[in-house]
């Protein structure tokens, strides 16, 4: 008989939505979200968008939507946006910028995901003219996923802003983690919205929530952001009870991500104890650990195979990287099984 899995922490999206999150949903009140009749997801994008210092929000069903409707706006086809190399919006998203809205990138280099400013203004070609592509867009990530959970500082957010503003450079932030940036830093949520024009953010990683980001922005780019939605076949209907969700999961799931935090501190502290070429501490300061197994004798897709034999999925993202993410459904008792199988793997 195969081995039952005790803990996975392959990512946050793998949360269940609890007893007390379903029963918000159960009794939602809903109307139809494309007549722009449903309360539940109207107070639910007012509200986020509140929290983000903007005038207006949208529900989408992913956070890539978010993100896709977010660069629509401030880029038209043919013009560029920057971001980091490992960006989202650049690898994961499938190309999706480029498919849906003829929009062409390039990318910086970066240490963990942290932008530097420096290097990032040197990239940027705004007003290049008719022979050349015109940079309008930046791309900010944060926290970043690829990076390790790393935190981009409100400091540097709020020079890339002053840096931009005069080049008629408009930034997009990836916040799909603003969350454990927000609670890691206590730097209130409005004062990173502050610095963007255009701001994704999702419930469904960290919060617990099954499904559901928001983007949000002023009223003008939010109403044409609700017709590139319905364009892209995600006009919905009665989703006040994913709102519900959203709703609940703010209410109850956001002071609670320092529990994450200090669990991905301890595993990673332990497996730096026995095995400190792989990890760079520094790195970690939410909830994700990535490993580089370049330097050690398993390679990322053995250790996950050995690992999930003993009953731990964790991500294995090519051959040298591992990434393991701490969660809603993670407890004291996972993260010490977790410390065990891979402290005894890696030794």
């Amino acid at each position: 008989m195969a081995l039952m899995t005790l803990v996975d922490l392959r990512s946050d999206t793998l949360t269940k939505p609890s007893s007390a999150m379903r029963e918000a949903m159960a009794h939602a009140e809903v109307g139809d979200d494309v007549y722009g009749e449903d309360p539940t997801v109207n107070s639910l994008e007012s509200r986020v968008a509140a929290l983000l210092g903007h005038e207006a929000g949208l529900f989408t069903p992913t956070g890539s939507l978010a993100n896709q409707l977010g660069m629509r706006l401030l880029v038209n086809p043919g013009e560029e946006i920057l971001a980091d190399y490992d960006a989202h919006v650049v690898r994961a998203e499938l190309g999706a910028a480029a498919t849906f809205s003829g929009i062409t990138s390039r990318t910086w280099q970066s240490k963990n995901g942290i932008f530097d400013i420096d290097v990032v203004l040197n990239l940027a070609r705004p007003n290049a003219g008719p022979h050349l592509v015109s940079t309008v867009a930046i791309a900010i990530e944060n926290t970043h996923n690829f990076g390790g959970g790393t935190i981009q500082s409100l400091d540097s957010i709020a020079k890339l802003r002053v840096a931009t503003l005069p080049l008629g450079i408009s930034l997009h932030l990836d916040g799909a983690r603003l969350w454990n940036a927000h609670v890691a830093t206590g730097v209130p949520l409005a004062e990173y919205g502050a610095h963007f024009d255009t701001v994704s953010v999702c419930l469904s990683k960290g919060l617990g929530a099954p499904i559901g980001s928001l983007l949000v922005s002023s009223k003008a780019r939010i109403a044409n952001a609700r017709v590139w939605r319905k364009r892209y076949g995600s006009g919905m209907r009665q989703v006040g009870i994913l709102a519900a969700a959203g709703h609940y999961a703010l209410d109850h799931n956001v002071d609670r991500l320092v529990e994450d935090h200090r669990r991905a501190r301890e595993i990673a502290t332990a497996i730096a104890k026995v095995s400190p070429s792989i990890i760079d501490l520094e790195s970690v300061m939410t909830n994700i650990i990535v490993l580089n197994m370049g330097s050690h004798s398993l390679d990322s897709p053995t250790l996950a195979a050995k690992a999930k034999e003993k009953g731990l999925i964790i991500g294995s993202l090519g051959p040298q990287t591992v990434r393991l993410i701490t969660h809603l459904d993670i407890n004291d008792d996972d993260a010490a099984f977790a410390i065990s199988v891979l402290t005894d793997l890696l030794r």
